[in-house]
C-alpha cells in the first residue's frame, strides 16, 4: 500500500528517509505520469526520456514544493512544461522554423515501433494533432485522462472557463477531422 500524498511530502522533507521517500514517489507515479507524457510526446522512447527529465525536476526542486497545490498536481505541473519543452526544443532543432509541431509529432507517432493503434486509433491521433498545443493538452487531459477541469485549472494554471471553451473547440475540430468534415 502506497503512503498518502502528505505522508510521502513528510518522508521526503526528511533527510534520513529522503531516498526511500523518492523511490516510492516514482513507484506511486510513474505510471499516471508516462501515459500523461506519452499523450503529449506520443513516441515510446521520447516519453521515457520525459519521465526521466520529470523525475530530475522533482528531486531538485523537493526543497521549494510549497505545497499550495496537490503533490499529483505538482508532479503533473512539471511533467506537462517538461513535455511541452521537449516537443519544442526537438521541432526547433529538427525542422524549419515553419515547420508546424504537430508534423514533427506526427512522424514521431508514424516511427515509434511500439505504437500499436488500430486504423482509427491513428485517425484520432492524428486529428488531435491538428488541434493548437493548449487544445491539445486539454483534450488530453479530459478526453482520455478525464481529468476533472479544476485540477485541469490547477495544473495548467488557467481558469476552468478558458478551459471548457477550449475542449470544446479541440472535440468539434477532432470530430470534423475524424469524420471527413475538414
Amino acid at each position: 500500500m502506497h503512503p498518502s500524498d502528505q505522508e510521502l511530502i513528510g518522508l521526503l522533507r526528511n533527510e534520513r528517509t529522503r531516498n526511500l521517500a523518492f523511490s516510492q514517489l516514482v513507484t506511486q507515479y510513474q505510471e499516471r505520469l508516462y501515459w500523461h507524457i506519452r499523450k503529449i510526446v506520443l513516441n515510446h522512447d521520447d516519453s521515457d526520456d520525459v519521465l526521466q527529465n520529470t523525475f530530475l525536476k522533482v528531486w531538485k526542486n523537493l526543497d521549494s514544493f510549497r505545497e499550495e497545490s496537490s503533490l499529483f498536481t505538482w508532479l503533473y505541473r512539471i511533467a506537462t512544461n517538461e513535455s511541452l519543452t521537449f516537443i519544442n526544443s526537438r521541432s526547433k532543432r529538427q525542422f524549419a522554423p515553419l515547420q508546424d509541431v504537430g508534423d514533427y509529432l506526427r512522424n514521431r507517432l508514424e516511427a515509434d515501433d511500439y505504437y500499436d493503434g488500430t486504423e482509427i486509433q491513428k485517425k484520432l491521433q492524428e486529428a488531435i494533432l491538428t488541434l493548437p498545443e493548449k487544445q491539445r493538452l486539454v483534450f488530453n487531459l479530459r478526453y482520455f485522462e478525464e481529468m476533472p477541469y479544476q485540477k485541469m485549472s490547477d495544473i495548467l494554471d488557467t481558469s476552468v472557463g478558458a478551459l471548457k471553451a477550449s475542449y470544446h473547440h479541440a472535440v468539434k475540430k477532432v470530430e470534423e477531422y475524424v469524420t471527413g468534415n475538414e
